[in-house]
């Protein structure tokens, strides 16, 4: 050896020898525990483990007291096959077919490399769900953003947008949905959240241990580098300075067509059952896939770490076990199937070497050259860090803010049809709500040829047997402006959003995975919202039947003191017995009857029309009953199911009046509409309540359509026909508009919604 390592009996013969622990996020106590778990200083290896371990990203530390909720209030479900505690949840959707799906973040690496940071982010989503033993079949991309004419967004956008879809093109998997959305308090934190689903047959699932003595630990795939060394135990777990991050380790480099094929491999020696446990390398690389599997297995575990392939030679040992270099797997393997995994990972050119073997020592041993560096008891590297219970406290300023309400003597609202039809095209072309066609124009949405349903619609979809047309809806959501009004309610809101767009496909709503962003930990305020959201969606869970299969904790997303709003994202997934009778958003049958579902009150706190009118952000958010939400869902699917319905569109952002103008301008037919007597025309155009459907009914089909909402007592509204002759050219035509008619183009909607982003970003590339 030509450079001196810090062995295991070095660091017994040194105690008193200082060790940067600080710099690896390590606190005082943390490292005070460490040294007495091993009742001596830890090697720099075995820092180097702990400190990527029982970081933030990692260990949860600071969450894990929270997220035992969704344990604590999990509802019966029969479809749940694996759950929290995997590298992703697995749902029955019947036919002896599952499903695994999860979301994660990328969001400090996407700030500071936005390419590559979004690229890895899809990677390493797509591993884990390759991990449960899944073909890898969507992946779906919620973002948050700054001002869209910021400068700062104008460096991040383009860029984290061509990493996720040149990532996810390059794979070969389509992008059937996600979220853009818009807020001064994602300026210098964007959000970049991955979502990837898979599909496989209940006997393909596999998970991550390591068991029977003498099985062999094999690592397969790319070779390790110097990238994203740091990136979970210092680039998640800090809070960006005014200036950006103080602190940059190297982002990880993505090679999406390694991937490709080692997620080809990786299914071969799965479905060949070569595999006993299988592990992706992601945040904390070596580190984490070493100690979980030991940690999740029968004993322990022996490493020669020198035999780890590397892309560069002058790596140390510590730096080797940090790494977090894309596209590697960790397998134990039974040392008669050895031959055939080789043969199998050299066929499809995939590099794979033993790196050690389990044994039955209980301690996870690795060396380098012949010395000890590392010799610990891998449970309280992968699962025994620490837990805080974080101190938190409502924020001084929530009672102030939830006064605040933007009822109509505090802001301006339109009271005439010339004013009501300047808001509608202001709306229609307010960034968060215009279309977001440039950014979903980058991605494949249609590659494998499954997909269903895709962006812009409600929630995307795909066919999972071909044979029998069952497929699997999926949707994510969140507010961060209802969250920022009312945590608990918000985080409700955001399942029932998320619920609701998987329902109004025709499918049923079975599961949950989340990706909780928030600002630091350490800020009471943050922790009191962080807490609420969280209480908010396990209650949420259990009142809907939808557990919560596994997810995500994002902290530190702030710059400075400034954190962003509470995002906490639901992903919900559902399934449809035949993709065939799938309901989508666009109307297309003259005389076809429009009707809202659900009841539309005066609710603006956190609406888009008093963030992008007014700027303002105030009062509490729309009242959500989850049983209405319920009834809801059961009747948009058996709409679905029986045909009652040729269309249908959720309402959410920008009320009635986007919904039906998105509608109108994705089937480019034009409708007549007219406001209900009971409602004023503004708040009937731009509230936001939830649990509200615009659906398009078959007059042959009305009476049935009627008689289902009666049975559920949920009020059911006409509010318009499909009408192509509305107009002199194709127009949305709105009756009863401060006794008047608005007549909409929908060319010039059209030329509202779809020159946004264009004309701020530039031309559509890639």
């Amino acid at each position: 050896m030509s450079r001196h390592v810090d062995t295991v009996t070095n660091a017994a013969n040194t105690p008193d020898l200082e060790q940067p622990f600080a710099e690896l996020g390590v606190k005082p106590d943390e490292y005070a525990r460490i040294r007495e778990i091993l009742n001596r200083r830890p090697t720099n290896s075995e820092l180097a483990m702990y400190s990527v371990m029982w970081s933030e990203h990692c260990s949860y530390k600071s969450s894990k007291v929270h997220l035992r909720q969704f344990g604590d209030k999990k509802p019966d479900s029969d479809a749940m096959l694996v759950g929290i505690g995997e590298n992703a949840g697995v749902v029955d959707i019947g036919d002896g077919w599952a499903v695994t799906f999860k979301v994660e973040s990328h969001n400090h690496p996407s700030f500071v490399e936005p390419y590559q940071g979004a690229a890895t982010g899809v990677g390493g989503i797509v591993r884990d769900i390759l991990s449960m033993g899944a073909r890898p079949v969507a992946v779906m991309d919620p973002l948050r953003f700054g001002p869209a004419d910021a400068p700062d967004t104008a460096r991040v956008l383009p860029g984290i947008i061509a990493g996720v879809g040149g990532y996810g093109n390059c794979l070969g998997l389509p992008n059937i949905g996600g979220e853009v959305v818009f807020d001064p308090t994602y300026l210098g934190n964007p959000l970049v959240n991955a979502l990837c689903v898979g599909t496989m047959k209940h006997e393909d699932i596999h998970l991550a241990k390591a068991s029977g003595i003498g099985n062999l630990v094999i690592l397969f795939g790319a070779a390790t580098g110097g990238d994203g060394i740091g990136g979970v135990s210092v680039l998640a777990s800090e809070t960006f300075e005014d200036g950006g991050p103080a602190k940059r380790p190297s982002v990880q480099v993505g090679d999406p067509f390694m991937e490709k094929l080692l997620i080809e491999c990786t299914l071969e020696v799965l479905h060949a059952g070569l595999v006993e446990g299988i592990q992706d390398l992601g945040g904390a690389g070596i580190s984490c896939a070493t100690s979980e599997l030991a940690s999740n297995g029968t004993g322990g575990m022996h490493v020669y770490l020198e035999r780890v392939p590397l892309r560069d030679a002058t790596l140390t040992p510590e730096e080797i076990l940090m790494s977090e270099s894309q596209e590697r797997m960790c397998a134990i393997v039974p040392p008669e199937n050895a031959e055939k995994f080789l043969e199998i990972c050299a066929k499809w050119d995939v590099v794979a070497t033993v790196i050690g073997e389990v044994t039955d020592t209980g301690r996870l041993i690795i060396e380098w050259h012949g010395e000890v560096i590392v010799d610990v008891p891998p449970r309280t590297v992968a699962h025994d860090g620490p837990v805080y219970e974080r101190p938190y406290h409502r924020p001084t300023w929530q009672d102030t803010l939830q006064a605040d309400a933007p009822t109509a003597d505090r802001l301006k609202r339109p009271t005439t049809a010339s004013e009501l039809r300047d808001t509608i095209m202001t709306m229609t072309a307010a960034p968060n709500l215009a279309s977001k066609r440039w950014v979903t124009d980058q991605y494949d949405r249609y590659v494998l040829g499954n997909t269903v349903l895709a962006q812009p619609e409600d929630s995307g979809m795909v066919r999972v047997d071909e044979v029998t047309g069952r497929g699997v809806a999926v949707s994510t959501d969140c507010n961060g402006r209802f969250a920022k009004l009312d945590p608990y309610n918000g985080a409700k809101l955001a399942l029932a959003e998320a619920y609701r767009n998987v329902s109004t496909t025709g499918a049923v709503p079975l599961a949950v995975t989340n990706c909780l962003n928030f600002g630091s930990p350490e800020d009471p305020e943050v922790m009191w919202q962080f807490s609420e959201a969280v209480r908010g969606l396990a209650d949420g869970c259990l009142e809907l039947g939808t557990p919560v299969t596994g997810g995500n904790v994002s902290f530190y997303n702030q710059t400075g003191d400034v954190a962003i709003l509470p995002t906490p994202v639901v992903g919900v997934l559902g399934v449809i017995d035949d993709v065939e009778r799938r309901t989508p958003m666009s109307w297309k049958t003259d005389g076809d009857l429009i009707y809202v579902l659900g009841t539309t009150a005066d609710e603006f706190a956190g609406s888009e029309w008093a963030h992008e009118v007014h700027g303002h952000l105030g009062g509490l958010p729309p009242g959500i009953d989850l049983k209405l939400e319920q009834a809801l869902s059961q009747i948009l699917v058996a709409c679905s199911r029986d045909g009652l319905i040729d269309a249908a569109h959720d309402v959410s952002d920008g009320g009635i009046m986007q919904a039906l103008i998105e509608m109108a301008l994705r089937s480019g037919i034009g409708a007549r509409v007219w406001v209900p007597d009971n409602l004023d025309p503004f708040v009937f155009a731009y509230a936001e309540s939830a649990t509200r459907a615009v659906v398009v009914v078959a007059r042959s089909e009305e009476q049935r359509f009627i008689d289902m909402c009666a049975a559920r007592n949920f009020p059911a509204t006409r509010v318009g026909v499909v009408d192509s002759a509305a107009a002199a050219e194709p127009a949305l035509v709105v009756d009863g508009v401060y006794g008047d008619v608005l007549t909409l183009p929908i060319a010039e909607l059209a030329d509202k919604h779809f020159s946004t982003l264009p004309a701020i970003f530039g031309p559509t590339v890639g």
